[in-house]
């Protein structure tokens, strides 16, 4: 096991290494990282514990991006005159950190090259709405009988419409009404994960887990000598149940939803019932 570590922790530094170059300024060898490679680009490193910033041209010279204190003990912001005469675009609200200048650097190359691949990845964050019904036979409670129950439930749903389109997270609450049959009801509140295996326009299907449930479960169980015994729990589960499900698109921001669910879990027992967890439902985007 150390060998494996060590091993590890050894390839990991020569990784680190080869995404970093040494460069001599003004005299003094420096080990920086690129950080942004284009018309201009940004370079650093953590250097005797201080983080230290250059910009290089496409002639190849490097000047370091300073902020220097006077004798008033002001900071100088000479790293945004640096900046605005390299780049003719104000650099006031520059802030001499790598998110900022990471930004400035990205924009000022866009605006330079039409062809040049941002570094910077903005996310489009999606939400919808949805709403469901159907029939459960809640296979991961006794249930002798296999009984379906109705149930009701809605959800939100959240993905990221630019680059990872096929995933996306949602929290769902659904009750599962009791039934003259099988005195059992739940509300439960979910978490899970989704990946969608086809994700056409027109039509998605994926496979998604719940990974923690918490439920208010009402109960009604045959106690001593047949004397009915009434349950209320709160149960909080890690169940790590998986189904499946489809969306059709009827519009530009709105589907129809079905799904199958609890069709095995990885950490509780199905009860003898296979699964007839089976909803139909609408959603759309908020």
């Amino acid at each position: 096991m150390k060998k494996i570590i060590f091993l590890f922790c050894f390839f990991l530094g020569i990784a680190s290494l080869n995404a970093q170059e040494t460069y001599t300024i003004k005299g003094e060898t420096l080990l920086l990282k690129t950080e942004v490679d284009g018309q201009l680009d940004l370079l650093w490193n953590i250097i005797d514990g201080h983080y230290r910033y250059f910009v290089r041209t496409t002639d190849n010279t490097i000047t370091e991006l300073v902020n220097t204190r006077g004798e008033n003990r002001h900071y100088q912001e000479e790293y945004k005159t640096t900046l605005q005469n390299l780049t003719d675009v104000n650099a006031d609200n520059v802030n001499l950190t790598l998110t900022d200048l990471k930004s400035f650097i990205d924009e000022y190359n866009l605006s330079q090259d039409p062809t040049y691949s941002s570094s910077i990845y903005n996310a489009k964050l999606q939400l919808l709405l949805g709403v469901f019904g159907g029939i459960t036979n809640s296979p991961f409670i006794n249930n002798p009988n296999n009984t379906k129950s109705p149930q009701f439930g809605a959800e939100l749903e959240l993905l990221d419409g630019n680059r990872i389109k096929r995933h996306a997270l949602f929290m769902q609450l659904r009750h599962v009404f009791e039934t003259d049959d099988f005195k059992y009801s739940t509300t439960e509140l979910a978490l899970g994960y989704r990946f969608r295996v086809i994700n056409a326009r027109s039509f998605s299907l994926y496979g998604q887990s719940k990974f923690a449930t918490l439920n208010f479960l009402k109960n009604t169980v045959p106690g001593a000598n047949d004397v009915p015994v009434d349950i209320n729990e709160t149960v909080v589960d890690i169940p790590l149940t998986f189904g499946i499900g489809a969306d059709i698109r009827l519009t530009d921001s709105s589907y129809l939803t079905i799904n199958y669910n609890e069709l095995f879990a990885a950490l509780v027992e199905n009860n003898g019932n296979f699964s007839t967890n089976i909803t139909l439902g609408y959603k759309f985007n908020l």
